[in-house]
């Protein structure tokens, strides 16, 4: 199996985080008034742009011809932990804001927004020890942080008008 087998993968999942980020930049245009009145919200809609921001660039990266695995790895390592460090604080400073009420509720949001990430992570050091098959690692990721993506940009666009 070589690098080029996965062209078209990372050229749909770039395109398609894409076009999920403008769902969410009208999501929230259209309804930036009831997003902002609610404290949480602007996070989480942050939160899923950042998702979607780290499948464009890892998609992107993972483009550029030539590369060795081991720059590879460096990239969606280093991206992962600034990406993991990035969602882990905004998950904690959501927390906080949540009444307790709602904290419950909340713990199915951030467990989603780990296990979004944590893939990356898992990826960069397994593309150093396995090469391309650590590759393979980078599809739940994806996958995970599309679905939460698309549920958060439902409650930006829907939800919050009932």
């Amino acid at each position: 199996m070589e690098m080029n087998e996965w062209h078209d993968f990372f050229v749909a999942t770039a395109g398609s985080a894409a076009a999920l980020t403008g769902l969410i930049f009208v999501g929230v245009s259209i309804n930036i008034e009831k997003i902002l009145s609610v404290a949480k919200l602007p996070d989480r809609a942050l939160l899923s742009l950042a998702l979607l921001l780290n499948i464009l660039i890892i998609s992107s990266l993972m483009l550029i011809p030539m590369q060795t695995y081991i720059m590879i790895g460096i990239e969606v390592l280093v991206i992962a932990i600034g990406m993991y460090i990035f969602v882990t604080k905004m998950d904690i400073d959501i927390y906080k804001k949540t009444d307790s009420q709602y904290k419950k509720q909340l713990l199915r949001s951030l467990i989603f927004n780990q296990l979004a990430i944590l893939p990356y992570v898992a990826a960069g050091i397994a593309i150093f020890i396995c090469k391309e098959d650590g590759l393979y690692w980078i599809v739940p990721g994806i996958i995970i942080s599309f679905i939460k993506s698309v549920i958060d940009a439902w409650v930006l666009l829907v939800e919050i008008n009932r």
